[in-house]
């Protein structure tokens, strides 16, 4: 319950009603409709609506001859099917120790074990001292009743819950809001809340793709400011939709889901991908500089090799993880797996693809210094390319 916000269940849904009864039959309706997830188990209304009861009719007029209240008649039965604590508290003080102890009477509950019983609870000892019954002003029925009222914000509402079997919480939750969005306005200002983690997991992906988006601003930005070049930072941050496809590719064939943990990994190898074309990108910018012919193919021979120890040493780190044979384990081996198939993608893009995207948007043009000095001559060569 504490890692599902108090939620005992993956999936909690509540419907608050002013009305028990339409909140029942909006229940009963939206239950139907959840049915037909089948990746949903153990659904079912825990709100105890139809818990049995026995009701008791008074008979004012009989006890009003027999000289009895109905406020007699609710105490005397309330403390023998329960206890007079309810009714009438009572404390008696230990001097000795200063501790006040709680008196209460009450019917031991094996002997109060069936309408019989019942009828035969001692309402008043009456006016002329004849012990009066409760079968003597009053009838009782079976009926059904609330087993007990949950308040959210002081309005009664009724909750359903599920779990979730072979299936990924995210695509559920997705299909169980769907199916209250086709429940549609509810009448008497009825409303149908998702609780538990379905809104933390919505917003922790939200924040996260956010995160990955501002990473990639930030590193465009800063890649721009130390080339000097717009091409150079776009040829730099070409690497991660091969990050991406190869964290989702390995994902995909182990099993398991885009997750919190599987995207912490892609955002991990992201960051090592993008170590390694800076790598690529200053080693051919150097190579261009100096004129040479084919300068990304001399930075991709010069990095080849620390590109290449980058991506084994990370990906034969994250092997043990991603096995997740330790307890517990299982939870962690999506950001490993991630990683391993985002490196293994970056590796391949940054020595083969990459070359081919520098030598489109930079190779071919000819190295000009850039001067930051407005003053300088050559500044008016300045170009951002």
């Amino acid at each position: 319950q504490v890692l599902n916000l108090g939620s005992s269940n993956a999936v909690e849904i509540a419907i608050a009603d002013r009305n028990l009864e339409e909140g029942k039959k909006t229940a009963q309706k939206l239950l139907q409709k959840l049915s037909g997830i089948s990746a949903l188990r153990d659904l079912q209304i825990i709100t105890p609506l139809d818990y049995p009861a026995i009701q008791l009719n008074i008979d004012r007029t009989r006890a009003g001859q027999l000289g009895i209240s109905e406020a007699q008649v609710a105490s005397s039965t309330v403390a023998a099917t329960s206890s007079s604590r309810f009714t009438t508290p009572s404390y008696w003080l230990d001097k000795a120790t200063g501790t006040a102890y709680q008196i209460q009477v009450q019917y031991p509950t094996y002997r109060m074990n069936s309408t019989a019983q019942l009828e035969a609870i001692p309402v008043s000892s009456g006016v002329n001292g004849n012990t009066h019954y409760l079968s003597e002003v009053a009838t009782w029925k079976h009926t059904t009743i609330p087993g007990e009222y949950d308040r959210l914000n002081q309005q009664r509402y009724i909750t359903i819950t599920a779990n979730v079997e072979q299936a990924d919480k995210g695509s559920i939750y997705k299909r169980v809001r769907q199916a209250i969005a086709d429940m549609g306005k509810l009448p008497n200002g009825g409303k149908l809340l998702l609780r538990g983690q379905a809104d933390l997991l919505q917003e922790t992906l939200n924040n996260l793709q956010l995160g990955l988006v501002m990473a990639i601003v930030v590193i465009f930005l800063t890649m721009t400011v130390y080339f000097q070049s717009f091409r150079a930072a776009l040829v730099i941050l070409s690497v991660i939709p091969a990050v991406i496809a190869g964290s989702l590719f390995m994902l995909f064939i182990s099993g398991q889901s885009m997750n919190i943990q599987s995207y912490m990994g892609t955002i991990m190898a992201i960051g090592v991908a993008i170590a390694n074309a800076v790598l690529f990108i200053t080693s051919a910018e150097h190579s261009r500089q100096s004129r040479s012919v084919l300068p990304q193919m001399e930075a991709a021979a010069n990095r080849l090799r620390p590109i290449l120890m980058t991506s084994a040493a990370m990906i034969a780190g994250m092997i043990p993880m991603a096995l997740g044979l330790s307890e517990g384990g299982d939870q962690t081996a999506p950001l490993a797996i991630a990683v391993i198939g985002g490196m293994l993608f970056s590796a391949l893009s940054v020595l083969f693809f990459l070359p081919h995207i520098y030598q489109w948007l930079l190779g071919r043009k000819e190295y000009s210094a850039v001067s930051l000095d407005p003053d300088d001559p050559k500044s008016k060569n300045y170009d951002i390319q």
